[in-house]
């Protein structure tokens, strides 16, 4: 993903990492480790070779650093003229499954179709595990294994079968694309291993300059857990109260809403109203 947009200067972001990098006190090869990267990508990165990595390259590094992507480069992303709401929103998070993708209950169906199998009994057996997936405590392929056991059936694939039945919100994601373009934007979801990757390589949603990817699976915590917030908050560099988020579950507003974020409740049930609404309540002060 190395060719997305450069985050600052060619001349001063390798510097900058290498800095961040021996503060931390960590060697190439111990943050290559911690960060998921290979060797030769990030020494490339630190000597200028590689000279607009992506806005994921360095999320990684600065999780792996365990600072914000802010503390990392800091506000000087290619991002300008940034427009404020008279509640001075800086910062958008937005919401994945049932805000960004209709979120995948069609797959109960289409695996009850295939293995003759009751939608409530795959339904028990997602649900009892479905907070053990999201904070990364137990693989997709242990899942997989999982309910391949307990139903007698053979090459069970979740993922396959997530991956067939979500659908893209077309009205969020035309939000989410114009916001982009005038705000900080991140992601923050709870999502099994691998999930959002997958979806991002799939091209339901596009592959925009998101400053920061809050996945439950990498930080342990999901919504509406207040360490999810506040893990949200370090690697946004905004005060709360600048700091917005979209969801479709009342309950992670509420937690959010608690840590005094502002909020925006959305409902795939009427997306193009709320979508326009949305953008409404965020067109700049005059």
């Amino acid at each position: 993903m190395d060719g997305g947009k450069s985050l600052l200067n060619e001349k001063t972001l390798g510097k900058k990492l290498q800095r961040a990098r021996q503060e931390a006190g960590l060697t190439q090869q111990g943050l290559c480790a911690k960060a998921n990267l290979s060797y030769s990508t990030l020494a490339k990165i630190e000597r200028g070779a590689i000279k607009a990595p992506s806005i994921f390259t360095i999320e990684a590094i600065a999780n792996a650093i365990n600072i914000s992507l802010d503390q990392l480069v800091g506000h000087q992303t290619n991002k300008i003229n940034y427009k404020r709401t008279k509640s001075g929103i800086e910062f958008i998070y937005f919401d994945l499954n049932g805000c960004l993708i209709r979120f995948a209950e069609r797959a109960f169906s289409l695996i009850a179709k295939n293995y003759a199998i009751s939608t409530d009994t795959i339904e028990a057996i997602l649900w009892r595990n479905n907070d053990d997936l999201n904070r990364g405590k137990m693989s997709i392929d242990e899942f997989d294994k999982l309910f391949s056991e307990k139903l007698n059936i053979q090459h069970f694939s979740w993922i396959d079968y997530y991956l067939k039945a979500i659908e893209a919100v077309p009205s969020l994601i035309n939000l989410m694309t114009w916001a982009a373009e005038n705000y900080h934007i991140g992601i923050m979801t709870n999502s099994m291993p691998g999930v959002f990757n997958k979806v991002l390589e799939s091209g339901l949603i596009p592959k925009l300059n998101y400053d920061v990817i809050i996945d439950s699976s990498e930080t342990g915590f999901i919504k509406p857990e207040p360490e999810a917030y506040q893990i949200a908050t370090s690697r946004a560099g905004f005060p709360e109260d600048k700091i917005l988020l979209i969801d479709d579950t009342k309950a992670n507003l509420i937690a959010a809403e608690k840590l005094n974020w502002k909020i925006m409740w959305f409902d795939y049930a009427r997306p193009e109203d709320l979508s326009a609404e949305i953008r409404s309540n965020l067109e700049p002060a005059n």
